[in-house]
C-alpha cells in the first residue's frame, strides 16, 4: 500500500511538472523543429577513473543526458513525455562533437590539477540503437605525482623570529622541518593546495605590513626528482615589496538626507588613538545624531601602526554590523581611489551615512479559535537612541475574542454561564548595543570577539482565557551574541527569567476531573505544569555552520548548548525572602496576587548536527541527529514546561502533529496535552532531487524523507503511586527498552525553492506507530504537513 501510494504520488507529481515545464519549451521553436536525425546522448560512462568518482567527473563535462530522476541511469521521464507529445516535457540532449572534445580537455586538466600529470583522455561513441548513443570517456590516469619538500625564498625578516617559524609550521602542507626554510611534505600534488598556500603567504604578508603584495608577487617553481619523475619539490619565490604603515585616517558621517553639511569636526592624535604623529580626521552632520566616539570605537587598527589588512577589513565589517548606517565609500587612499604604494604610509578613508532614526509599524489582524476576534499592534523603533548605535524597539499588542455560550457549553458540559469576551495584551521592549558590556567589555579588543552585540528584552503580558487567567507573565532576557567569524557564533544568555502568575479557574479543575481521575498521572502533571511558577536560565550556545541557511545543499550546521536553570529564584529564596531557609517557592512579584510561585533547578544539554551531501548537480542527501537531556537537581523533581522537549511536527518527526508523540510508549489517545519529556532523540534523513529549474522563478524539488525519534520522561521524574506509576513507567527512558519506542515516519514531498524562501509540502506515513500499540506498516493513513524552509 505504501509503495503504491508513494509511486502514484510521484508519477502524478512528474506529470504535473511536465505540464509546467512545457511552458518553458513550448515557446522555443528551434527545439520543436530540431533535426531528428541527430544522435541523442542516452548514456555517459567513465572508464579507467579508479581514483576519481563519476559524480566528480560529471560536474566537469558539458555533454549530458536528459535529466535523470533521483539519479537512476536512463530513467528520464520528462524526455519520454516529450517523445510522446513532441510538446511537453524535456527535449532530447543531442550529441555535439565539439563539446565532447572540450570535455576531454576539461577531464585531462582536472587530473593534472590533482597530480596525475601524465593522464590522457580518449572517447568511444557507440550508437547502440538508431539515433541513440553511448559516450564513454576512456581515461588513462597514470601515476600520481607527490610533493617531497616545500621551500620558501625571499620571505622578509621580522622582529619576532617565532612569527615566521610559526607561520611555516601552520601550513597544511609542511611537516617536519629540514632547515629554516625547507620542510618535508610527502603528500599528493594538488594545484588547489599550492594555490591555498600562495594565498596564505599573501595574506600573511598583507597582515604584517607588506600591503603591495599581489598574486604575481608569489611564484611557485616545481622541480622533478631526477631519480623519480613522480617525486616533486616545490619552491615559493616571494617578492614582498616594501613595508608600509597606516597613514592618516579620515571618517566622515552624513545624515539620512542627501545633503552634505559637515557642521562638526574633530582631529585626534596621539595615544590611545594614533602613533607616530598620525591623525584621525572626523567630520559629521548634525542630522547624523551620532557621537564621534562610536566611530572610533569600531576601529581595530591605529594610524601609525604597521599595516594589517585583516584589521582593516574587519573594521569595515564593524561599521557594517552597526545596523544604523551605510558605508558609502571606503578605501586605502585619501579620496577612496586606488592605493598609492610609492609612499611608506597608506591613508584610509571611511565615508558613512546614517539611516533614518525613527520608524513606526502598525498591524491589524483577525483571529478565530473558539470564537471570532481581532487584534492590533504598534511598534516603535529608534535606530540610534543615544548616538552610539543603540537600537530600541517598543511594541504594544492587544486582542479580544468573543465566544458564545453555546460554544462554551460544547467545549465543557459543566459550563453554566453566558457569552464570554477573552482579552489579552502584551507590551515588549527590546534594547541592543553593538558591543559587549560588563563583565565582558574587555573582550571587544580581541579580534575573535570584535563582532558582538548585547541584547536586552523585557515583556509583560496579561490575559484571560478559557478556564485560565494569566495575572502576569513577565519575561526578561540578557543575551550576548558574538559572531567570531563566518562559521562560528556564540550565544550567552546570562539571565533569562520568566515569571508566570496564573489562576486556573475551578472550571479548569472540573474539566480535568471529567477527563482524568484525581489520582491519575495526567491530572497531577497538568496541575503541576499550569501552577504559578518562576523559571530562570543561564545558557551558553555554540553554533558552527558552513552551509547556505536557505538552500541547505552543501556543508554542515551544528549547534550545542548547556544550560543551568532555577539558580536565580533559588538564590532569592535562600538569601532574601527567607534567609537561610529554603521554601521552594517565592511570593508573587509586587504582590499582584496571593499566589506562591514555584521553581525548579535543572541542567539541560542539547546537541544538533546536520550534514548536506551533494549526490549530483541536482540531488542532495541530508541527514540530522539531535539529542537532548534535562535533569532536575537540588531537590527538584521536574522541568518547567517551557524547557522540556517535544516530538512531532513539520520540522521534527513528520507524520505526527506537534507534541502528539510520546513520551515513550504512551499511546496518543492517553497522552495529556502539552506534556513533553526530559530526554529526546531524533534522526532524520532526506534525499532532494531538483525536477524543474527556474519555473515561476523557483526550483521545484521532489524529496523522499525518513524521520525517527521520540521523547521520554527522565530518571528523576517522580510522579508516583497508583495509575500514575504505571503510566510513568510506560513513558520513562530505559536503556533496554527505548529503541522499541522509536517512532518512524517516511514519505515524499515537494519544495518550491526561491532564492530567499523555501515553501515545503510533505506527505508522510507512520512506518512504526506507537498508538494504539507498537506496530510496523499497519497505519495506512497519509499525513500532510506544510512548512517554510527545509525541515532541517
Amino acid at each position: 500500500m505504501f509503495r503504491s501510494v508513494a509511486c502514484t504520488f510521484f508519477l502524478g507529481m512528474m506529470l504535473s511538472f511536465s505540464v509546467l515545464q512545457a511552458e518553458l519549451y513550448a515557446q522555443d521553436a528551434q527545439v520543436q523543429q530540431a533535426d531528428t536525425t541527430q544522435n541523442v546522448v542516452r548514456v555517459i560512462r567513465f572508464v579507467g577513473n579508479d581514483n576519481v568518482k563519476d559524480n566528480t567527473l560529471e560536474t566537469l563535462i558539458r555533454t549530458h543526458t536528459n535529466r535523470e530522476f533521483l539519479g537512476i541511469p536512463r530513467f528520464t521521464p520528462w524526455y519520454f513525455i516529450w517523445k510522446l507529445t513532441k510538446r511537453f516535457g524535456e527535449p532530447p540532449a543531442y550529441l555535439v562533437p565539439e563539446t565532447v572534445e572540450t570535455d576531454m580537455e576539461r577531464i585531462r586538466r582536472y587530473y593534472e590539477s590533482i597530480g596525475y600529470l601524465e593522464a590522457s583522455v580518449d572517447t568511444n561513441i557507440v550508437e547502440f540503437s538508431p539515433n541513440k548513443v553511448e559516450v564513454s570517456f576512456l581515461i588513462n590516469e597514470g601515476q600520481q605525482s607527490r610533493v617531497q619538500t616545500i621551500s620558501y625564498s625571499g620571505m622578509p625578516e621580522f622582529p619576532d623570529p617565532e612569527l615566521i617559524s610559526d607561520f611555516y609550521l601552520d601550513s597544511e602542507m609542511t611537516r617536519e622541518p629540514i632547515n629554516d626554510t625547507t620542510f618535508s611534505v610527502n603528500r599528493a600534488y594538488s594545484e588547489n593546495a599550492l594555490n591555498n598556500e600562495r594565498n596564505r603567504i599573501i595574506n600573511f604578508l598583507k597582515n604584517n605590513g607588506y600591503a603591495s603584495v599581489q598574486r604575481d608577487s608569489v611564484l611557485a617553481q616545481i622541480k622533478r626528482d631526477p631519480s623519480d619523475n613522480h617525486q616533486l619539490d616545490v619552491l615559493f619565490y616571494i617578492n614582498p615589496g616594501n613595508l608600509y604603515h597606516f597613514g592618516d585616517l579620515s571618517i566622515n558621517l552624513r545624515g539620512p538626507d542627501a545633503q552634505t553639511r559637515y557642521e562638526h569636526a574633530d582631529t585626534l592624535t596621539g595615544e590611545p588613538y594614533t602613533s607616530g604623529g598620525k591623525k584621525i580626521f572626523l567630520q559629521k552632520e548634525a542630522e547624523a545624531q551620532t557621537k564621534f566616539s562610536l566611530l572610533t570605537d569600531q576601529l581595530l587598527f591605529k594610524p601609525g601602526e604597521v599595516f594589517d589588512n585583516n584589521r582593516y577589513v574587519r573594521t569595515v565589517n564593524e561599521f557594517q554590523n552597526l545596523g544604523m548606517l551605510n558605508i558609502r565609500e571606503f578605501g586605502l587612499s585619501e579620496d577612496g581611489s586606488l592605493p598609492d604604494y610609492s609612499k611608506p604610509e597608506i591613508p584610509v578613508l571611511f565615508s558613512l551615512q546614517t539611516l533614518p532614526k525613527h520608524s513606526f509599524n502598525f498591524n491589524l489582524f483577525g483571529l478565530r479559535r473558539y470564537g471570532f476576534g481581532s487584534g492590533a499592534g504598534v511598534t516603535y523603533t529608534n535606530n540610534n537612541l543615544f548616538g552610539k548605535a543603540e537600537n530600541l524597539q517598543v511594541s504594544l499588542n492587544g486582542s479580544f475574542e468573543y465566544v458564545g455560550s453555546e460554544t462554551l457549553q460544547n467545549l465543557d458540559e459543566t459550563f453554566g454561564g453566558g457569552d464570554q469576551l477573552f482579552r489579552s495584551f502584551e507590551v515588549r521592549g527590546d534594547y541592543s548595543l553593538p558591543r559587549l558590556i560588563f563583565p565582558f567589555a574587555g573582550l571587544d579588543d580581541n579580534l575573535f570577539f570584535s563582532n558582538s552585540r548585547t541584547q536586552y528584552s523585557l515583556s509583560l503580558a496579561r490575559s484571560n482565557q478559557l478556564f485560565f487567567d494569566v495575572n502576569s507573565d513577565v519575561r526578561f532576557n540578557l543575551r550576548y551574541v558574538v559572531n567570531h567569524n563566518e562559521r562560528f557564533t556564540s550565544f550567552l544568555d546570562l539571565v533569562e527569567l520568566d515569571v508566570l502568575d496564573s489562576d486556573p479557574s475551578e472550571q479548569f479543575r472540573q474539566s480535568l476531573i471529567q477527563q482524568f481521575d484525581t489520582t491519575s498521572f495526567e491530572y497531577r502533571r497538568l496541575l503541576e505544569d499550569f501552577r504559578p511558577q518562576v523559571s530562570s536560565i543561564l545558557r551558553y550556545t555554540f553554533r558552527s555552520q558552513n552551509t547556505d541557511l536557505i538552500q541547505r545543499n552543501r556543508g554542515y550546521y551544528s549547534e550545542y548548548s548547556v544550560a543551568l536553570g532555577g539558580n536565580i529564584p533559588h538564590l532569592i529564596d535562600r538569601y532574601f525572602v527567607t534567609p537561610d531557609t529554603l521554601e521552594g517557592n517565592l511570593p508573587s512579584p509586587a504582590r499582584i496576587s496571593n499566589n506562591s510561585l514555584s521553581y525548579s533547578r535543572f541542567l539541560k544539554l542539547t546537541a544538533d548536527y546536520r550534514r548536506y551531501v551533494p549526490l549530483s548537480n541536482d540531488a542532495v542527501f541530508s541527514y540530522r541527529g539531535f539529542a537532548g537531556f534535562a535533569q532536575p537537581f537540588g531537590g527538584s523533581s521536574s522541568i518547567p514546561l517551557n524547557q522540556r522537549f517535544f516530538a512531532g511536527g513539520s520540522n521534527d518527526i513528520r507524520g505526527w502533529d506537534f507534541n502528539s508523540l510520546g513520551p515513550g510508549g504512551i499511546a496518543i489517545e492517553g497522552t495529556p496535552p502539552v506534556v513533553g519529556g526530559e530526554i529526546k532523540l531524533v534522526g532524520q534523513a532526506e534525499v532532494r532531487q531538483t525536477m524543474i529549474s527556474n519555473f515561476l522563478s523557483a526550483d521545484w524539488i521532489g524529496a523522499w524523507f525518513t524521520d525517527a525519534g521520540n521523547v521520554w520522561y527522565g530518571p528523576r521524574n517522580s510522579f508516583r503511586g497508583g495509575q500514575s506509576q504505571d503510566l510513568l513507567n510506560e513513558g520513562k527512558f530505559y536503556i533496554d527498552e527505548f529503541y522499541k519506542q522509536i517512532a518512524v515516519g517516511s514519505g515524499v514531498g515537494l519544495r518550491l525553492d526561491w532564492e530567499y524562501l523555501v515553501v515545503r509540502f510533505d506527505f508522510a506515513f507512520r512506518i512504526h506507530d506507537l498508538a494504539p500499540t507498537e506496530s510496523w506498516f499497519t497505519n495506512k493513513k497519509l499525513y500532510f504537513s506544510f512548512g517554510i524552509g527545509h525541515s532541517f
